[in-house]
């Protein structure tokens, strides 16, 4: 023990809290009001932060670029029927205290130490490799058009050099791994990008580029454009809260505290209120993140279908983010360039922030599933996770300067999402039945939610696995 001056004995620092063990003197109940959740969301905004990144931007853009307003009925949808899985899997996570790889670990048939889930969920996150790397790369050519570095704007060497930057500088922010610096850093990223992108939806009908009702009702048909149907199937898969987002969510939930503050299952009426509280926090963390996904999701749509459709512009390779850029310049002039570069690296950069952040941890966790390391040691798992997080960043960075396009690369990606995003879907339901006790799984509306819900992605998730296939009649 350190002394004082005055020789007194002093006390030990207090040890860090561990976010995913359950003690019950860390049980608290949750707040009763509305101000109250309020003030003790954040779980939500980061997920937003990483959502509404290039799948909205890049993905979701293209598909306007490309098939107008027909597929607006899709990225609607694409938003809304995910939110009742992630936030039945959220449920499970808070009432027993475990993140979602681990209770894929559950469900059988399983291979060796590990689910089929987790074995899916290890072939996803590597063609979400390419997914990150696209991302990295776009933020790297907005921030070369912004500032050329050796050459001209996308050349290789500016390129190269902004990708070592944006990686770098991510890493760096992470390298105490602790949550709420995860959480300021996204809530500013996600307050940009919402306001950015929005206000520019909002202002197209005053421009050249304007949109009418009739346009947004023939968005509403429920078609899918002949050409379409592979980065519709991407849409899909990475708009709204993708599989992976889902599966995040849990351990961001763990790191605020909702399971911590439920406490362990101890059998008693109280903790039973507890967890009744804290899952109407969660509830409401998710449906304001619904809410953000939504409206950045429609906007960056609607951007696409109402600017680049018209003209014949899709952005492709590197060229994408000049290509992007029209949606500004040719709306609001030439210095809006400036504007649209300012965002575009909001909103690419805070999704790297947010996957260098939560894939350290998921793949931390699964290499504990694998008995590599000690998932339930506290040091172990944190310098893991400081090892994985400057590690795979790099990785994520080379893959893009090889590729070197972030349209395919993110498109990649979200195919991978939406395969393994039916997976989710069945091991959610399992989990419900075998996790989850009946007092918390009684309202039938959220069952009902939850019906339609799993429904709609089991259909449109298997439709356009098969047309892609060309396994369809008349394909």
């Amino acid at each position: 023990m350190a002394t004082t001056t005055d020789g007194a004995t002093a006390a030990p620092p207090p040890a860090q809290t561990d976010p995913y063990a359950l003690r019950a003197e860390d049980a608290r109940p949750a707040p009763e009001t509305l101000r109250g959740r309020v003030r003790q969301l954040g779980p939500g905004l980061v997920l937003s932060a990483a959502v509404v990144g290039s799948g909205e931007l890049i993905t979701t853009t293209a598909l306007g670029a490309k098939a107008g307003f027909a597929l607006l009925w899709l990225v609607i949808i694409s938003t809304a029927v995910k939110v009742w899985v992630q936030m039945e899997l959220a449920r499970w996570t808070i009432l027993n205290g475990k993140p979602a790889l681990e209770g894929y670990s559950q469900i059988g048939p399983k291979i060796g130490r590990l689910s089929w889930i987790n074995w899916l969920w290890i072939g996803m996150d590597f063609a979400k490799m390419f997914q990150r790397g696209g991302i990295i790369g776009g933020t790297a050519a907005a921030c070369s058009i912004l500032l050329p570095i050796h050459g001209s704007a996308l050349s290789t060497s500016s390129l190269t050099i902004w990708a070592l930057i944006v990686t770098g500088s991510a890493i760096l922010i992470l390298q105490t791994g602790k949550y709420h610096i995860v959480e300021r850093v996204e809530v500013v990223g996600i307050s940009l990008k919402t306001v950015i992108t929005f206000g520019l939806a909002l202002a197209l009908p005053f421009t050249a580029f304007g949109y009418g009702g009739e346009q947004l009702v023939d968005g509403l048909s429920f078609q899918i454009p002949a050409g379409t149907v592979g980065i519709a199937l991407a849409v899909f898969g990475i708009t709204g809260v993708g599989a992976d987002e889902m599966t995040t969510y849990t351990y961001w939930c763990l790191e605020k505290g909702y399971a911590r503050w439920t406490g362990p299952d101890d059998g008693t009426e109280q903790r039973a209120r507890r967890a009744e509280g804290w899952l109407k926090v969660m509830r409401l963390d998710v449906g304001v993140s619904w809410v953000v996904c939504t409206v950045c999701t429609l906007s960056f749509y609607v951007i696409g279908a109402s600017v680049l459709h018209p003209q014949g512009l899709v952005p492709e390779g590197n060229d994408m983010i000049t290509t992007l850029s029209h949606s500004y310049t040719d709306t609001l002039g030439p210095w809006a360039k400036y504007l649209f570069l300012a965002g575009a690296i909001s909103v690419l950069f805070s999704v790297t922030v947010a996957s260098s952040a939560s894939v350290p941890r998921l793949w931390t966790n699964t290499l504990g599933l694998l008995g590599v390391v000690d998932w339930h040691d506290m040091r172990v798992r944190t310098r893991t996770i400081r090892i994985l997080t400057c590690c795979l960043p790099p990785l994520w960075m080379c893959i893009f300067l090889w590729v070197q396009s972030p349209v395919l690369m993110v498109q990649i990606g979200g195919i991978g999402g939406g395969i393994f995003l039916l997976a989710v879907v069945v091991a959610v339901w399992r989990l419900r039945y075998t996790g989850v006790p009946p007092r918390f799984r009684a309202n039938p509306w959220l069952t009902a939610a939850l019906v339609l819900s799993s429904a709609a992605i089991l259909f449109l998730g298997v439709y356009g696995v098969l047309d892609t296939l060309e396994l369809t009649p008349g394909s």
